[in-house]
């Protein structure tokens, strides 16, 4: 197991630094100087130019300068916003527990739902049920994110007036930032209107993450029922059945736990899809979080937004890929099997 996760440990190396490579080699085709797409820095001062040039090695090679890009990128490092004139870095970390905070809502409605509906369509007798889910889900998966989300905002935002369709808490509310998660923050917030915050604050989440949850939601149905129809027929679940179980029973504690394993490692395979939904739902509805952030730094052009918000984006991609790839290996017999067997 321990060769194992070193495996995993270099390929994330590996892959990162492949990712640092593109991006390095992307800053020299930005169209501004070089000092200003490494730094964010657009009229630097002399002593200024010196120090750019001794951090990035400007007089050197290319090789040293990848080197000393890398460097001061893994040392937090990210060069100054030309908008805001504020440290990467710093907006980074104040809009990355948004996106955290709006993603894990969405896998939390996506499984909740997904993984009872996919059950049902594999074990109904009825044609008609398991149809109808499958339409659903056939449905929810092709249907445009940027559409559904506008209409989802017109339909409850606009003609019901139900929901809030922008922001991530109402402006009258002055919620001092702990977590950075909006929801755990004003529960933890000891003003008298705490409780009320955080109603205003799960009712602006509910559109942004059901938009977002639908493409999972669609992918834990489908990899759900597909799972659930292939466990069902193995030899330990009919020696259940002879022994007189209980069909619930055999569903809860012997079929489900097996077939969530392949559901962890479809969704292990979504992530990148999941990021590009997550920018364009954040744009919709106005979210404080990385996507929009970066949008809004690709609109203004700012050369230092853009190589941070895909570096976070892609770093993040890359590593719970293999968190999810490890885990699916934990959890699964057979991985662990295969993989005793060639250590």
């Amino acid at each position: 197991m321990f060769k194992y996760l070193l495996r995993r440990l270099n390929l994330f190396l590996a892959t990162s630094l492949v990712m640092v490579s593109v991006l390095f080699y992307a800053t020299g085709l930005f169209p501004v100087d070089r000092t200003h797409a490494l730094t964010g820095i657009h009229t630097p001062t002399a002593s200024q130019l010196v120090q750019i040039e001794q951090d990035y090695k400007l007089d050197k090679n290319q090789a040293w300068q990848f080197i000393a890009y890398l460097q001061q990128r893994l040392s937090g490092n990210l060069g100054i916003s030309v908008t805001s004139h504020q440290e990467v870095a710093e907006e980074l970390s104040a809009v990355l527990p948004a996106s955290f905070e709006l993603a894990v809502m969405a896998a939390i409605i996506a499984i909740c739902f997904g993984v009872p509906l996919g059950v049902l369509a594999s074990q109904s007798q009825h044609k008609l049920t398991q149809n109808t889910i499958m339409a659903i889900t056939l449905t929810g998966y092709s249907v445009p994110v940027f559409w559904l989300g506008l209409y989802l905002s017109l339909w409850f935002g606009v003609d019901l007036g139900w929901l809030p369709i922008s922001g991530q808490i109402n402006l009258l509310y002055e919620i001092k930032p702990v977590t950075g998660f909006m929801l755990v923050d004003t529960l933890l917030s000891e003003s008298e209107y705490g409780m009320s915050a955080f109603k205003d604050a799960l009712l602006h989440i509910i559109l942004p993450a059901t938009t977002l949850a639908v493409l999972p939601f669609t992918v834990v149905v489908r990899s759900t029922r597909s799972a659930m129809m292939n466990v069902m027929n193995q030899t330990f679940i009919r020696a259940a059945e002879a022994r007189g179980m209980h069909t619930g029973t055999i569903i809860l504690r012997h079929a489900l736990p097996n077939a969530l394993i392949p559901v962890l490692k479809h969704l292990g395979l979504m992530l990148g899809s999941f990021a590009s939904y997550a920018i364009v739902v954040e744009m919709i509805f106005s979210w404080p979080g990385v996507g929009s952030w970066l949008v809004s730094g690709i609109y203004q052009r700012d050369y230092t937004v853009i190589q941070g918000g895909i570096l976070a984006v892609a770093l993040l991609i890359i590593f719970l890929s293999i968190l999810i790839e490890v885990l699916h290996t934990v959890f699964n017999p057979l991985s662990r099997k295969d993989l005793y067997a060639t250590s």
